[in-house]
């Protein structure tokens, strides 16, 4: 494929996500029934919109974006660098034009009315055990009634503590402390800038640069890095707060720099991942698998002293401050206390009468005799054929046999086996593409 070619299919990559991602865009959030938001430093941007969200402020960007990006292809020139410039140019529009507006309207909601309006209860209460830690405080322990997330699960700003409504977040923080300590980052700042999500924002944009860490010609990296930053469920994830950009962020750097054997690396990584959600267990296995193929026991214990050394660092202060809280909240109450909700095997056994949605679920016999083998199988076959992209393969395929039999699992979850599928054919079709711009160059 000509040069000219490779920009025109990179263009219409664009223009697909815009195409796709559009008619999700800003739907199912919160139904707060709050103030006309004004003020502050996003107060112009909310006054365009009456101080209400808006979908038609969020999503015309977008679209325009798309536009320009399929008037880029027609006209695209064949000089360098003008080519490259705009191709960098149309990625960075049409990443940006997905992610921010709707992120930065729901940070000024937000900041134009009270913190607990305008807000997913993940971002609200990762901000509020931040809080506590610049405080001294041990996030970890003590419930979140009076807070102020209490306020948040009426959508009308009155405090929820007589269990009408689910809010099993006021008893226990049941994340990781990696997130906590990106929430006290956060809390340090002033004004909507203390906003969780512009953090989350930042880390989806950086995707794109991870993205060109990766082989391939420049199209084909800055495709995979406008997928990996704006597909639909990362998009979501920022706007509304899920928390899932610096996780899927720590992976892609951890694939890109296990392929140019930087294993030390590697391992910090990955245990940033884990440090922050437990998901990122899946990668462990493949990425040690690989390191071991690459470089032997050499490489192996470079990888795993840095992620034990990383993963300590940030684990065992918490679980030194109090133990039992610690283990309590991220393990005993993170594994039982939200409901019997997933989309695989635990909604199956629901319906069928085999389990309660509010009763215990057999997780870990079900792991044993399913996701374990299955990531055994995989192992296997990565064993027997080294290839490059197996790893993020790997990953993607034992995630999803995960999220099949979990006892809570939420859509936004399947950003990361995207994110090793994306990984994986940007590896894979590297070499292809590459033989291509030797032959064009001849």
């Amino acid at each position: 494929m000509s040069a000219v070619g490779r920009g025109q299919a990179l263009l219409g990559v664009l223009v697909a996500l815009v195409l796709v991602t559009v008619p999700w865009l800003g739907v199912d959030a919160w139904a707060f029934d709050a103030p006309a938001a004004s003020g502050g430093p996003l107060g112009w941007l909310t006054a365009l919109v009456d101080g209400r969200w808006d979908l038609g402020l969020v999503r015309a960007p977008a679209l325009m974006a798309g536009v320009l990006a399929a008037l880029a292809a027609v006209v695209l020139p064949r000089a360098e660098p003008w080519r490259r410039v705009v191709l960098v140019g149309a990625t960075a529009l049409v990443v940006l034009a997905l992610l921010v507006p709707a992120t930065l309207l729901q940070v000024g909601l937000r900041d134009g009315t009270e913190p607990w309006f305008h807000v997913n209860d993940a971002s609200y209460q990762v901000e509020l055990a931040g809080e506590r830690l610049l405080d001294g405080d041990n996030p970890y322990g003590a419930g979140y009634a009076g807070t102020g997330l209490e306020r948040f699960y009426s959508l009308d700003g009155t405090p929820v503590t007589d269990g009408r409504v689910e809010a099993v977040a006021l008893d226990h923080l049941a994340y990781f402390p990696g997130l906590p300590v990106l929430g006290a980052v956060s809390a340090a700042l002033p004004g909507p800038l203390g906003d969780l999500r512009l953090l989350m924002l930042l880390f989806a944009l950086a995707l794109v640069p991870a993205a060109l860490l990766l082989p391939g010609p420049l199209e084909l990296r800055l495709a995979a890095g406008a997928l990996l930053a704006a597909n639909p469920l990362l998009v979501r994830s920022t706007w509304f707060g899920i928390l899932d950009a610096p996780v899927v962020l720590a992976l892609v750097l951890a694939f890109a720099l296990a392929l140019r054997g930087r294993w030390g690396w590697t391992g910090v990584l990955v245990a940033l991942a884990l440090a922050q959600k437990q998901y990122a267990v899946a990668a462990v296995p493949f990425l040690a698998l690989a390191a071991w193929q690459a470089g032997g026991g050499i490489a192996l214990r470079r990888a795993g002293i840095a992620f034990a050394a990383v993963l300590a660092a940030v684990l065992v202060p918490f679980l030194l401050w109090d133990p039992r809280a610690f283990v309590d909240a991220t393990v005993v109450y993170g594994t039982s206390a939200y409901r019997v909700v997933g989309y695989g095997l635990s909604g199956l056994l629901v319906d069928l009468g085999l389990v309660e949605r509010d009763g215990s679920y057999p997780f870990a016999p079900i792991a044993l005799v399913t996701w374990l083998p299955a990531t055994v199988v995989l192992l296997l076959r990565q064993r027997r054929d080294p290839a490059p992209w197996r790893a993020a393969l790997g990953f993607a395929l034992s995630f999803l046999v995960l999220a099949w039999i979990a006892r809570y699992f939420q859509t936004s979850g399947f950003v990361y086996p995207l994110t090793g599928l994306i990984v994986a054919a940007q590896i894979a079709l590297a070499p292809l593409l590459g033989r291509d711009e030797e032959e064009a160059t001849r």
